[in-house]
């Protein structure tokens, strides 16, 4: 479980996270949304140690992560950023790999190499595991670095804004990798996501941010609703259902 209390972030006077208190529950998928400049990708990076707190704790199965040893925490939690590009020419394969970096140091073993294996077959990777990164599509780089996260073997999975520069069909099947990951591999996802429809359609739980505040938590039913929607984006919604599915329009 990830506990988060009464967590801040400051940069001068300008509070971008403000006194967040939360209990992100363990498995399926939790997103969090929010208008821009909402605290999200800031809270995240919090709880994946890649920013500091201005002040408040961030515990991971009651390890506090300030206090934590790096090689521990990187086999409990790992996170995909928005910027994951490498500038090295890197195969499919060898991305991968660094995933195990926690467990191998770089010297990988056959047990390393299962794991690989592995994470190269649930995103469906085998025809290209062997080409180099710029040789893919944006969607199949995209896969490759889920892989690289999914094969470091975490119970918790971070990601921050992964549909970000995909299309629809390329963000549907991401979120199904996410979906596919949390109910069939058993982790705890969590997803920083600007689209509401994905958010409803692939969501357990979700999170809404509004100026550095938690505005609203519950699951999909709570928060997909033209009153709350309306209150977090300052703009108005409709609630449309289809096939059992809520899709969200709006206006300006």
């Amino acid at each position: 479980m990830i506990e988060i209390s009464n967590v801040s972030r400051a940069y001068g006077n300008n509070v971008v996270v403000d006194n967040v208190s939360l209990t992100l529950p363990r498995g399926g998928i939790t997103s969090i949304i929010g208008t821009n400049g909402a605290g999200k990708s800031t809270l995240l990076s919090m709880i994946a140690r890649l920013m500091p707190m201005s002040s408040g704790t961030i515990t991971v199965d009651g390890l506090d992560i300030t206090k934590t040893n790096s090689n521990e925490l990187a086999r409990r939690l790992s996170i995909l950023r928005q910027d994951n590009h490498i500038a090295a020419r890197l195969t499919v394969r060898e991305l991968i790999s660094f995933g195990r970096f926690p467990y191998s140091k770089g010297r990988l073993t056959p047990e390393d190499q299962v794991h690989i294996e592995q994470a190269i077959k649930h995103l469906d990777l085998e025809i290209y595991a062997n080409r180099f990164l710029d040789e893919l599509s944006g969607g199949q780089r995209q896969r490759a670095f889920v892989a690289m996260v999914l094969c470091q073997g975490t119970d918790y999975v971070l990601f921050d804004e992964p549909l970000n520069n995909l299309d629809v069909r390329h963000s549907v099947d991401m979120m199904k990798i996410l979906q596919h990951a949390a109910r069939d591999l058993g982790k705890t996802v969590v997803v920083v996501l600007h689209d509401i429809n994905f958010a409803s359609a692939y969501s357990d739980y979700i999170i809404a941010m509004k100026d550095g505040r938690v505005h609203t938590k519950g699951t999909p039913e709570d928060i997909i609703c033209p009153e709350v929607l309306g209150d977090i984006f300052n703009t108005t919604f409709n609630i449309h259902h289809l096939d059992g599915k809520r899709i969200v329009t709006y206006y300006t």
